[in-house]
């Protein structure tokens, strides 16, 4: 990986139709990784980590969601090995990393803080969901499937599933950049 390669991220959390029950919280199941080259512009494959919770279940509402099972999420790895993968791997910790929204950003912050785990990543993160409404929405926002849409890019994979959609976020994002060229990322990454 060089030193152009930007990190896509998308994760899945635990979640519930109403709130969460008592003594339950939120917490990360999944991380979807896909690598961008900002110097050729290729997407790269996709990863998933599985993330075994330890203060939540998948509800039903979850795993209708996401097709996430308590039982698939019981073989993966605990958080902290979850970030040190991300680092040892993928050097997130000295790449610009980018998201849909800024959820996932904090999610990390919050979990890395609740658990007293390092956080994983570089500081310099980019909300694509931000960044694509500036520059082809006038500054509204609209979600990964509807952006895949206007840029007439198929759905592929599992919507909501991790690796998935982290490929299909940085296939929006090549999409965008053979439009406008590299100068839209210019700024973003300093």
């Amino acid at each position: 990986m060089s030193a152009t390669t930007l990190i896509v991220i998308d994760i899945e959390a635990t979640c519930w139709k109403k709130l969460p029950p008592p003594g339950q919280q939120s917490e990360i199941i999944e991380v979807g990784v896909c690598t961008y080259d900002l110097t050729s512009g290729a997407v790269g494959s996709a990863e998933s980590i599985l993330v075994k919770p330890t203060r939540s279940r998948v509800s039903p509402f979850c795993t209708q969601l996401t097709t996430l099972t308590q039982a698939m999420v019981d073989g993966g790895v605990q958080f902290y090995e979850a970030c040190a993968l991300l680092r040892e791997r993928y050097a997130t910790h000295e790449r610009p990393w980018a998201s849909w929204g800024a959820y996932d950003r904090r999610m990390f912050e919050t979990q890395c803080a609740s658990f007293g785990v390092e956080y994983p990543f570089s500081a310099t993160h980019i909300d694509l969901k931000t960044w694509y409404g500036q520059l082809e929405l006038s500054g509204k926002r609209i979600g990964m499937a509807a952006a895949l849409r206007r840029e007439k890019l198929s759905l592929d994979g599992t919507h909501h599933r991790g690796g998935d959609d982290a490929r299909n976020i940085a296939r929006i994002l090549a999409s965008t950049l053979t439009r406008h060229g590299a100068e839209a990322m210019r700024g973003l990454l300093e």
